[in-house]
């Protein structure tokens, strides 16, 4: 009787374009999946870790249908993986590759010990359109820079998704204890969402068949419902970046008045791309700036402020509006997300690592590569050749893109009833105007914790300091 594979899951909570587990499932024995919380690496938390829960239960279900029984383990990822090897008795060992420095070095370990143990250990690539080490210049230097990247990139033959395995011998779906510890804040944000695979590929094909149409031209307004509401799906590979590109594809190749809109969103997903190519070919990018001298910055340690941006209390009302929408929802439109950590690393000078830990722990979507990336891309640390320039005013920005104030109202309530002349500066409107309204600054809705135009100067002089090295 041949002997069973194990199959690690990852960040890979799908059947289609699962290449580790189509490997598996090729061979004559049986196929049992791990999930395993690695008490090693850095997990998910907080509303990551909601998500990831009720992720792990569909998959166990949709697995069942497979064949393959879920178990759920936690510890160092090693001894748990040796501790299931023994007990299945397994011969082969199947898993997709991870990108980040730790997670390589770990999955490096099992390879050397696992093979040594006698196992057969096969990874695959399931996780991006290519791999980072695939990826270089003229030069043959890793790209440091979006527009190049992307333009090689799309050039590439995308290699086609799998389908999902052909059933074997379903079994009832196995009682899966996912994990305990997700918090109880969470539970509500997880309820406004549909989670799992099925789910993913529902909300592509209605981005695809709806708001794409609108999606180069309307995307930064924060307001409108245009933007495909995926990336929470992608940072646990409910969906593959592989099937979101060739349905955007055939969907463009049906629709070709769509092309240009369909192109912009998929250089969006790319840019996912771009920061696991940072993530490969560098130190810890949640730890470390990209740019090294950047390390020298003078953050200032303000825990008072730090907690205002947080509970949306800047006094800047656009700010304020998505710190409070990542509060209620579990994510933040993407406009807004440059201006909150634009005004927390350049105005506050607060240092990016303590909000890129603050999205870590409350948005859905947050995973080892975009999130540090997107982070020190706004605060100017990353591989950006004009970093002094990316200082959000949230005043100008907020009167663009939130012009009718909707996207603010809903958010900010207290401001609801000024008119859209003061929505966005409401320090600046008459007392008369404010009082007609009941809205007393610093009572109902605070005054704004820093000077705009003093912080820019600061912060530009920081950075101006150590770019003279």
């Amino acid at each position: 009787m041949a002997q069973p594979s194990l199959v690690l899951v990852r960040r890979d909570l799908r059947l289609a374009d699962n290449p580790a587990l189509s490997a598996a499932l090729e061979g004559p024995g049986s196929v049992v999946a791990l999930y395993i919380h690695e008490t090693n690496l850095r997990r998910p938390t907080g509303a990551g870790r909601s998500w990831l829960n009720q992720s792990l239960l569909a998959h166990a279900a949709r697995l069942a249908t497979l064949g393959v029984p879920l178990e759920v383990l936690e510890g160092p990822t090693e001894a748990a993986l040796a501790e299931a090897v023994a007990r299945h008795g397994a011969t082969q060992i199947f898993w997709n590759r991870r990108y980040g420095p730790a997670e390589r070095a770990v999955d490096a370990a099992l390879k050397a010990r696992f093979r040594a143990d006698g196992l057969a250990v096969d990874s695959f690539a399931g996780d991006t359109l290519v791999e980072p080490f695939t990826m270089e210049t003229g030069t043959g230097k890793p790209y440091s820079v979006y527009t190049p990247f992307w333009k090689t990139l799309r050039t590439r033959d995308i290699a086609r998704p799998l389908p999902v395995p052909p059933a074997r011998h379903p079994i009832a779906p196995p009682v899966v204890d996912a994990d305990y510890r997700a918090p109880g804040w969470a539970g509500p944000l997880l309820a406004q969402w549909a989670v799992g695979e099925v789910a993913a590929e529902a909300r592509l094909m209605a981005f695809l068949n709806g708001p794409v149409g609108d999606y180069a031209g309307s995307r930064d307004f924060p307001a409108l419902n245009v933007t495909s509401r995926l990336s929470p799906h992608m940072a646990f590979g409910e969906i593959s970046p592989r099937q979101i590109w060739h349905a955007a594809k055939a969907m463009a190749a049906v629709r070709p008045e769509q092309d240009a809109a369909i192109e912009k969103f998929l250089s969006e997903v790319a840019w996912r791309d771009f920061n696991i190519n940072q993530l490969y070919h560098r130190p810890d990018i949640a730890v470390h700036p990209m740019v090294e001298k950047f390390g020298r910055l003078p953050w200032r340690d303000d825990p008072a402020a730090l907690l205002r941006w947080q509970r949306g209390q800047t006094g800047f009302p656009i700010v304020d509006a998505g710190m409070r929408e990542l509060w209620q929802t579990g994510t933040m439109h993407n406009r807004v997300r440059m201006l909150v950590a634009s005004l927390l690393t350049k105005n506050l000078m607060i240092d990016w690592r303590l909000g890129e830990a603050w999205f870590w722990d409350t948005l859905f979507d947050a995973d080892p590569a975009n999130n540090p990336g997107n982070w020190q891309w706004v605060a100017g640390t990353g591989l950006d050749a004009s970093p002094y320039f990316r200082i959000f005013n949230p005043i100008t920005q907020g009167e663009r893109f939130d012009a009718e104030g909707q996207y603010v109202r809903r958010y900010v309530p207290e401001l609801a009833s000024l008119p859209n002349e003061w929505l966005h500066k409401p320090f600046e409107a008459p007392d008369a105007v404010l009082e007609a309204r009941g809205i007393r600054l610093g009572v109902t809705y605070p005054r704004p914790m820093v000077d705009l135009k003093a912080s820019r100067g600061a912060a530009l002089e920081a950075f101006s300091a150590l770019s003279a090295d």
